[in-house]
């Protein structure tokens, strides 16, 4: 996966949603582009390199390998519905929810998705959605990153930044084209998210999965929410047979 810097404007609508996956090494989208950023990822060079028509020869799409990654050591692992604070004496100012996986089909191309949300569980906005082809949130407190270390994506969030409506952050995990491909998350494995302090480095709490569905597309693996002025952290663990558009329609993006 390439990062880009992904703006939508006016309406989602499900071509916008996977077009983003068609051009994540190209030119920003725009709201013509957020299902079809799945189908041509393979197929680009860089953005730099002009496009010219030229004719080739059909052929298979040979993609590389996915590696695998071994799970990090969990120094506070969670159960499935389990919930846990994440502050103690001191405020919590900043987190990474540091997410990684493996795959047992390489068609499975796995991706992360924050949807921040109010106190009646939808989002502030259209925009207020980070993932890969989002990647930062309007009030500039939350954004995505490509793990180069021990995970594969990580969302990081600055509660001092974050917009007060916000009372929980979801972090979904979901397959680029599951629906269309027929692929689920019996396909996935060693699915674990961690939530760290920042300014610490200290793994505040963490959950790896142990259930994989073949009727799930999407998966909820967790969320951050505040409880009385308290930052929490749930361990969910369920999915829905939604792709990428319909979670947004779940969570009140407008999807027509």
């Amino acid at each position: 996966m390439v990062q880009i810097l992904m703006k939508t404007s006016g309406l989602l609508n499900r071509q916008t949603i996977l077009s983003i996956n068609q051009k994540r090494i190209q030119k920003p989208a725009t709201s013509e582009t957020v299902l079809a950023l799945n189908t041509n990822k393979y197929q680009y060079g860089t953005a730099s390199q002009p496009h010219t028509q030229t004719t080739v020869q059909p052929g298979p799409v040979i993609k590389a390998p996915i590696p695998q990654k071994p799970i990090p050591q969990l120094a506070h692992p969670m159960q499935k519905g389990q919930k846990i604070s994440l502050e103690s004496k001191a405020p919590l100012l900043k987190i990474k929810a540091c997410l990684g996986w493996n795959v047992t089909n390489t068609s499975c191309d796995v991706d992360v998705s924050a949807f921040l949300l109010n106190a009646n569980g939808k989002v502030l906005g259209d925009s207020w959605f980070v993932f890969y082809g989002q990647e930062q949130s309007p009030d500039k407190s939350t954004f995505f990153f490509i793990d180069s270390g021990a995970g594969r994506e990580i969302i990081s969030v600055d509660l001092q930044k974050l917009n007060t409506q916000v009372q929980k952050i979801v972090f979904v995990l979901t397959i680029n084209e599951a629906l269309e491909k027929h692929l689920n998350f019996s396909m996935v494995k060693d699915a674990y998210i961690r939530i760290i302090d920042q300014d610490s480095n200290q793994e505040l709490a963490s959950f790896q999965m142990d259930e994989y569905y073949s009727n799930v597309t999407s998966m909820m693996i967790g969320e951050l929410y505040k409880h009385n002025n308290i930052w929490k952290f749930h361990a969910i663990g369920n999915g829905v047979a939604r792709d990428l558009a319909g979670l947004c329609g779940l969570y009140g993006v407008s999807v027509i």
